[in-house]
């Protein structure tokens, strides 16, 4: 008997799927076949071809069994990501939106891998990948994009099922450095170096195409407050000021005990240079950012010359994006922070195109949303001093992020150096 999306023979349903690409290095075909068998489905590999060099693809066609329909669905689902699509070539299927702010049932969620919709027998490309959002097509134009749930309109049509989507899974690059191997184990006791060393070099690669114009050649730093009290303050100030930084995610803290440190010469209250808590230090970040109130903004605070040096004066000199979202526990907030959080991420993911390398030090927060906005093409790294922010970020699907278990001070004064700051 037909299914809508399995033929059932003899209480088996069943369903092919066509995986291509450099599936043998990649381990591609092995975690597909593993997956089927793990969620309790059997296969049969027909027509599988392996190609003889690095640049010729290789293919296999897999026929998928379970016992039920639901479980077919679930492994499928569980597949897509790795490259796994339905033979059968149909059109995607879409649903008109029934509310503002409301997807159809069954929409399909997007990973922050490359998608494509089939749209009137053509394969296109989706715009603006990212990861839990939904597709907006035009089918007259032909044209699909990601969008989040708040921004859809009564009647836009939404992607629902699975029918006519192709994830594409990354294939790994060839340059021999930490990105090849983005799903890196996290842990305190590896060495850093070699790590940091091809960071390093991957950032001046970013630089000399940023200033050719080059597209995808932003390198962003999301970053908390752990960066100034650590001692990362005079090194993030020199990358952004030698154009190695090139967009700066933050909250009100950051640039709050950055400005601190330039007029009081403390980061919450203690002192940076004496080593030891000052009298009254707890009451610099409020003098400090009812001093930026009183101005009107940063910008005009250091144009004017009352904040001289620092992350936010370096920014500020070199043209350098930033985008402050608030938080419920802030103290102020300086002008410019975006206290409304969907406004803030829409504000983040606005920035985001034209991101070629991230870097995500010290900020749980900041840290797992800017994974969440960056298409899984984008090489990112993930610095904290607790494994849990990394390992959490691999956790929410961010599987091209490299995590290093290390203080943000000690990470970006080693950049720094080997990208030519002396000491």
């Amino acid at each position: 008997m037909a299914q809508d999306t399995a033929s059932e023979t003899m209480g088996l349903f069943q369903e092919t799927v066509l995986i291509s690409g450099h599936i043998i290095d990649s381990l591609l075909l092995a975690k597909v076949l593993d997956i089927i068998l793990m969620m309790g489905g059997t296969f049969d590999l027909e027509d599988v071809h392996i190609g003889k060099t690095r640049e010729e693809p290789s293919r296999a066609r897999i026929v998928i069994r379970t016992t039920s329909k639901e479980l077919l669905d679930d492994i499928l689902k569980a597949i897509q990501p790795h490259g796994a699509s339905v033979e059968r070539e149909a059109d995607c299927r879409t649903a008109d939106v029934p509310a503002d702010g409301v997807f159809p049932d069954d929409f399909y969620a997007t990973t922050h891998l490359p998608t494509h919709v089939r749209l009137n027998g053509q394969w296109v490309e989706v715009d603006r990948i990212e990861m839990d959002l939904g597709i907006l097509v035009d089918e007259r134009a032909s044209v699909a994009r990601a969008v989040p749930m708040g921004e859809v309109r009564r009647g836009d049509r939404i992607v629902v099922g699975r029918e006519g989507v192709r994830v594409s899974p990354l294939q790994r690059p060839r340059e021999r450095d930490i990105f090849g191997f983005m799903e890196s184990q996290v842990s305190a006791e590896r060495p850093h170096g070699h790590v940091i060393a091809d960071i390093a070099a991957r950032m001046r690669q970013m630089r000399d195409r940023y200033r050719r114009g080059q597209a995808d050649s932003k390198v962003l730093l999301a970053g908390g407050p752990a960066i100034i009290h650590a001692g990362g303050r005079e090194a993030l100030a020199w990358l952004i000021e030698q154009g190695f930084v090139h967009l700066l995610f933050c909250g009100n803290a950051l640039a709050a005990h950055d400005m601190e440190a330039d007029l009081y010469g403390t980061s919450l209250g203690y002192g940076l240079t004496a080593g030891r808590a000052v009298p009254h230090g707890h009451e610099h970040h409020l003098r400090t950012i009812n001093r930026i109130r009183s101005i009107g903004s940063i910008e005009a605070a250091v144009t004017s010359g009352v904040v001289k040096q620092g992350i936010m004066a370096a920014c500020v000199r070199q043209g350098v994006p930033v985008v402050m979202a608030g938080t419920i526990r802030d103290d102020g907030p300086l002008p410019g922070v975006i206290t409304d959080s969907v406004r803030a991420q829409s504000a983040m993911r606005a920035a985001v195109p034209g991101v070629g390398l991230a870097l995500l030090v010290a900020s749980t927060l900041h840290s797992v949303a800017t994974g969440n906005l960056l298409p899984a093409t984008v090489p990112t790294v993930c610095v904290d001093v607790n494994p849990s922010v990394p390992t959490k970020l691999a956790d929410r699907g961010s599987f091209q992020a490299v995590g290093l278990v290390m203080d943000a001070a000690s990470f970006l004064s080693e950049v720094a150096r080997i990208l030519g700051r002396s000491a």
